[in-house]
Protein backbone atom coordinates (compact mmCIF):
# COMPACT_ATOMS: atom_id res chain seq x y z
CA UNK A 1 0.00 0.00 0.00
CA UNK A 2 1.10 3.74 -0.84
CA UNK A 3 2.74 6.12 1.71
CA UNK A 4 -0.18 8.32 1.28
CA UNK A 5 -2.88 5.62 1.45
CA UNK A 6 -1.53 3.99 4.95
CA UNK A 7 -1.68 7.39 6.41
CA UNK A 8 -5.36 7.37 5.96
CA UNK A 9 -5.76 4.02 7.43
CA UNK A 10 -6.61 4.75 11.52
CA UNK A 11 -6.79 1.02 12.98
CA UNK A 12 -4.44 -1.37 12.95
CA UNK A 13 -4.00 -2.99 9.59
CA UNK A 14 -3.80 -6.51 10.77
CA UNK A 15 -6.73 -6.23 12.35
CA UNK A 16 -8.83 -5.28 9.23
CA UNK A 17 -7.15 -7.91 7.49
CA UNK A 18 -7.99 -10.48 9.85
CA UNK A 19 -11.95 -9.57 9.35
CA UNK A 20 -11.69 -9.48 5.68
CA UNK A 21 -9.23 -12.94 5.51
CA UNK A 22 -12.50 -14.63 7.94
CA UNK A 23 -15.11 -12.89 5.05
CA UNK A 24 -13.55 -14.42 2.08
CA UNK A 25 -13.48 -17.22 3.54
CA UNK A 26 -17.23 -16.80 3.79
CA UNK A 27 -17.81 -15.53 0.35
CA UNK A 28 -15.69 -18.68 -1.35
CA UNK A 29 -17.65 -21.15 0.56
CA UNK A 30 -20.66 -18.83 -0.57
CA UNK A 31 -19.51 -19.15 -3.73
CA UNK A 32 -19.52 -22.81 -3.87
CA UNK A 33 -22.81 -23.72 -2.02
CA UNK A 34 -24.34 -21.79 -4.42
CA UNK A 35 -22.15 -23.08 -7.53
CA UNK A 36 -23.31 -26.44 -6.43
CA UNK A 37 -26.63 -25.43 -5.92
CA UNK A 38 -27.46 -24.87 -9.26
CA UNK A 39 -26.06 -28.00 -9.96
CA UNK A 40 -27.67 -30.18 -8.54
CA UNK A 41 -30.96 -28.43 -7.36
CA UNK A 42 -34.17 -30.23 -8.71
CA UNK A 43 -38.03 -29.27 -8.33
CA UNK A 44 -40.41 -26.29 -9.20
CA UNK A 45 -39.12 -23.69 -11.40
CA UNK A 46 -35.61 -25.31 -11.54
CA UNK A 47 -34.43 -23.28 -14.70
CA UNK A 48 -34.77 -19.98 -12.88
CA UNK A 49 -33.82 -21.44 -9.60
CA UNK A 50 -30.38 -22.56 -11.24
CA UNK A 51 -29.90 -19.28 -13.04
CA UNK A 52 -30.31 -17.32 -9.65
CA UNK A 53 -28.01 -19.27 -7.79
CA UNK A 54 -25.78 -19.41 -10.81
CA UNK A 55 -25.71 -15.09 -10.65
CA UNK A 56 -25.01 -15.07 -6.82
CA UNK A 57 -22.47 -17.48 -7.29
CA UNK A 58 -20.56 -15.42 -9.49
CA UNK A 59 -20.71 -12.45 -7.40
CA UNK A 60 -20.01 -13.92 -4.29
CA UNK A 61 -16.50 -14.93 -6.76
CA UNK A 62 -16.45 -10.97 -7.29
CA UNK A 63 -16.82 -10.14 -3.95
CA UNK A 64 -13.81 -12.57 -2.97
CA UNK A 65 -11.76 -11.21 -5.35
CA UNK A 66 -12.52 -7.56 -3.69
CA UNK A 67 -11.79 -9.15 -0.65
CA UNK A 68 -8.42 -10.27 -1.48
CA UNK A 69 -7.16 -7.62 -3.64
CA UNK A 70 -8.00 -5.17 -0.88
CA UNK A 71 -6.41 -7.56 1.95
CA UNK A 72 -3.43 -7.51 -0.25
CA UNK A 73 -3.57 -3.71 -0.14
CA UNK A 74 -3.13 -3.34 3.15
CA UNK A 75 -0.03 -5.13 3.62
CA UNK A 76 -1.72 -9.14 3.90
CA UNK A 77 -1.77 -12.53 2.34
CA UNK A 78 -5.64 -13.57 1.73
CA UNK A 79 -5.88 -17.25 3.10
CA UNK A 80 -3.69 -19.62 0.98
CA UNK A 81 -5.53 -23.13 1.51
CA UNK A 82 -8.88 -23.85 1.10
CA UNK A 83 -9.11 -25.94 4.23
CA UNK A 84 -8.16 -23.06 6.40
CA UNK A 85 -11.98 -21.86 4.84
CA UNK A 86 -13.72 -23.60 7.12
CA UNK A 87 -11.65 -22.55 10.33
CA UNK A 88 -11.90 -19.02 9.33
CA UNK A 89 -15.55 -18.88 8.34
CA UNK A 90 -18.35 -17.40 10.28
CA UNK A 91 -21.52 -18.77 8.55
CA UNK A 92 -20.21 -22.05 7.22
CA UNK A 93 -21.21 -24.65 4.37
CA UNK A 94 -24.56 -26.46 4.31
CA UNK A 95 -23.73 -29.36 2.13
CA UNK A 96 -27.13 -29.86 -0.38
CA UNK A 97 -27.83 -32.91 0.62
CA UNK A 98 -32.01 -32.29 0.05
CA UNK A 99 -31.75 -31.21 -3.66
CA UNK A 100 -34.95 -30.02 -3.57
CA UNK A 101 -35.36 -26.28 -4.69
CA UNK A 102 -37.16 -24.93 -1.18
CA UNK A 103 -34.30 -26.99 0.48
CA UNK A 104 -31.24 -25.61 -1.36
CA UNK A 105 -33.15 -21.86 -1.32
CA UNK A 106 -33.41 -21.91 2.52
CA UNK A 107 -29.92 -23.01 3.14
CA UNK A 108 -28.61 -19.77 0.77
CA UNK A 109 -30.94 -17.57 2.62
CA UNK A 110 -29.59 -18.69 5.85
CA UNK A 111 -26.21 -17.65 4.70
CA UNK A 112 -27.22 -14.39 3.07
CA UNK A 113 -28.68 -13.79 6.50
CA UNK A 114 -25.16 -14.42 8.22
CA UNK A 115 -23.38 -12.44 5.76
CA UNK A 116 -25.86 -9.45 6.24
CA UNK A 117 -25.06 -9.75 9.72
CA UNK A 118 -21.01 -10.66 9.77
CA UNK A 119 -20.84 -7.31 7.16
CA UNK A 120 -22.95 -5.60 9.10
CA UNK A 121 -20.54 -5.74 12.16
CA UNK A 122 -17.21 -5.25 10.24
CA UNK A 123 -19.24 -1.82 9.01
CA UNK A 124 -19.81 -1.44 13.00
CA UNK A 125 -15.89 -1.59 13.36
CA UNK A 126 -14.92 0.54 10.73
CA UNK A 127 -17.70 3.24 10.98
CA UNK A 128 -15.67 5.93 12.70
CA UNK A 129 -13.41 6.36 9.91
CA UNK A 130 -10.80 3.66 10.46
CA UNK A 131 -10.52 2.51 6.96
CA UNK A 132 -12.85 4.46 4.35
CA UNK A 133 -11.74 2.51 1.51
CA UNK A 134 -12.54 -1.41 3.69
CA UNK A 135 -15.50 0.59 4.83
CA UNK A 136 -16.92 1.69 0.99
CA UNK A 137 -15.99 -1.86 -0.14
CA UNK A 138 -17.45 -3.93 2.48
CA UNK A 139 -20.88 -1.35 2.50
CA UNK A 140 -21.38 -2.66 -1.65
CA UNK A 141 -20.93 -5.84 -0.50
CA UNK A 142 -23.59 -5.66 2.07
CA UNK A 143 -26.09 -4.20 -0.47
CA UNK A 144 -25.37 -7.37 -2.75
CA UNK A 145 -25.74 -9.35 0.09
CA UNK A 146 -29.39 -7.70 1.11
CA UNK A 147 -30.11 -8.12 -2.42
CA UNK A 148 -29.26 -11.77 -2.73
CA UNK A 149 -31.72 -12.23 0.38
CA UNK A 150 -34.30 -10.64 -1.45
CA UNK A 151 -34.05 -12.42 -4.36
CA UNK A 152 -34.20 -15.68 -2.62
CA UNK A 153 -37.36 -14.98 -0.67
CA UNK A 154 -39.11 -13.83 -3.68
CA UNK A 155 -37.88 -16.78 -5.38
CA UNK A 156 -39.34 -19.37 -2.15
CA UNK A 157 -42.16 -17.26 -1.86
CA UNK A 158 -43.06 -17.53 -5.92
CA UNK A 159 -42.47 -21.62 -5.28
CA UNK A 160 -44.50 -22.32 -2.59
CA UNK A 161 -47.38 -20.71 -4.61
CA UNK A 162 -47.25 -23.36 -7.47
Amino acid sequence: MGTKAKEIVKMDARQIVEMLNKALADEWLAYYQYWVGALVVRGPMRPEVQKELAEHAEEEFKHANMLAERIIQLGGTPILNPADWMKKSSCGYDEPKDEHVLKIIGQNIKGEQCAIEVYSGILEKLKNGGDHITFNMIRKILEDEVEHEQELQDLEQDIKMI
